[in-house]
């Protein structure tokens, strides 16, 4: 019998892209489930998008960055994954409602962007970024 070994398997690009797609529709999750429970509705009701999926599994082209700037001080690290998060984000946003004539989802807050990024949840991209890395180095080892 051939036995499988989920590291081995992770060193595909697929693999990872699925992973990745996964953990961020699970993240989500979890994230609006606790908005929700701060809002006072107390059955966490969390939520995301099954058009997310891939959008979080581009986090596989973040990879070759991470090799580039890994020597960098964390500060450093955690702006250029912010700043291509939201890049990835707006680009998707505009992608989708060309596609769809709507995206699904639309930030309202002032410090939107077409409401498809807001500036607001710039210290959750700047941590979701180094915990990518975190993420990443466990799949390549």
């Amino acid at each position: 019998m051939m036995e499988v070994r989920i590291s081995s398997l992770s060193r595909h690009r697929g693999v990872r892209f699925l992973i990745y797609g996964f953990l961020g529709l699970t993240l989500e999750v979890i994230y609006t489930g606790l908005a929700s429970l701060l809002r006072g509705d107390w059955s966490m009701h969390g939520f995301t998008f099954l058009v997310m999926l891939p959008i979080y599994g581009l986090a596989v082209f973040l990879e070759p960055i991470h090799h580039k700037i890994k020597f960098q001080p964390w500060w450093i690290r955690g702006f250029i994954y912010l700043t291509l998060i939201w890049g990835i984000e707006y680009l998707s946003g505009w992608i989708l409602s060309l596609i769809l004539g709507s995206c699904p989802w639309v930030y309202r807050d002032p410090l939107n962007i077409n409401g498809w990024i807001t500036l607001r949840m710039a210290p959750e991209w700047f941590l979701a970024g180094l915990g990518f890395e975190i993420i990443h180095d466990s799949l390549e080892t």
